[in-house]
């Protein structure tokens, strides 16, 4: 699979979070999150008592996660960044110690349970797990979803859920670091460079990325960001 440069932009962020299909901007500087619409003004949000965020969450522009590890915190925001909802998991009976966060459905996210070992999907205006996986035995790297699965990889596997926490796939992990998802199609970051997971299939391709520094990547739909600390490169991926 071939990656062809259409478009690059200088872009000064600690993380880009997401780009989506308008070519709408989500990225951090410090503690402030940013969104920048491609016509229209800047938003940004900062939680002055929560700090960095640890990770953010656009693919519900409707409804946007702020993970706050040091806290134990999520935050949800509105397409005007305002709080719609904050979750703090110490006041939780039972307790939650959270790493990871990411998208679900409706009013819902996916969270890793650190001291359960397990994936959870947690209602937050219920206040009520709705689904949970089997414990895993590695270390999380990366959470992913969108409204019907939740790619989990982790220091042995990559396991890819449904909403009902069942398990659809498990791969071996040969030096996966990360993912980005899109349309249930994965891109993969290795040492050596990105692989390319189609939808329902466990055929791995490689795409070509000789010379590309890869801080950070992202997948809308066909199209491949990559950030190199102050370029945003747009690729078309295109198979051979």
């Amino acid at each position: 699979m071939t990656a062809v440069l259409t478009d690059s932009v200088q872009v000064e962020a600690d993380q880009i979070v997401a780009i989506d299909n308008f070519d709408t901007m989500y990225y951090t500087i410090n503690s402030a999150i940013h969104k920048k619409p491609k016509n229209n003004p800047a938003l940004n949000y900062s939680n002055v008592q929560l700090g960095v965020p640890t990770a953010v969450n656009a693919f519900n522009p409707l409804k946007i996660n702020v993970f706050y590890q040091d806290f134990n915190t999520v935050v949800i925001l509105d397409n005007r960044f305002a709080e719609i909802f904050k979750i703090d998991f110490n006041t939780k009976q039972p307790y939650k110690n959270v790493t990871h966060v990411s998208t679900g459905y409706d009013n819902t996210i996916w969270i890793f349970n650190q001291d359960l070992q397990q994936l959870e999907l947690y209602d937050y205006k219920a206040d009520k797990i709705k689904a949970t996986t089997l414990p895993v035995q590695s270390n999380v790297l990366d959470l992913k979803s969108d409204y019907n699965y939740c790619w989990m990889l982790t220091e042995n596997y990559l396991y890819q859920y449904t909403y009902f926490g069942s398990l659809v796939s498990k791969i071996k992990n040969k030096g996966f670091k990360s993912i980005a998802v899109t349309n249930e199609n994965l891109v993969i970051e290795t040492e050596t460079g990105l692989l390319y997971k189609p939808t329902n299939s466990e055929t791995l391709i490689t795409i070509a990325t000789k010379g590309m520094l890869i801080k950070q990547f992202l997948l809308t739909n066909e199209t491949l960001y990559i950030y190199d600390r102050n370029t945003l490169r747009k690729y078309q991926l295109k198979i051979k």
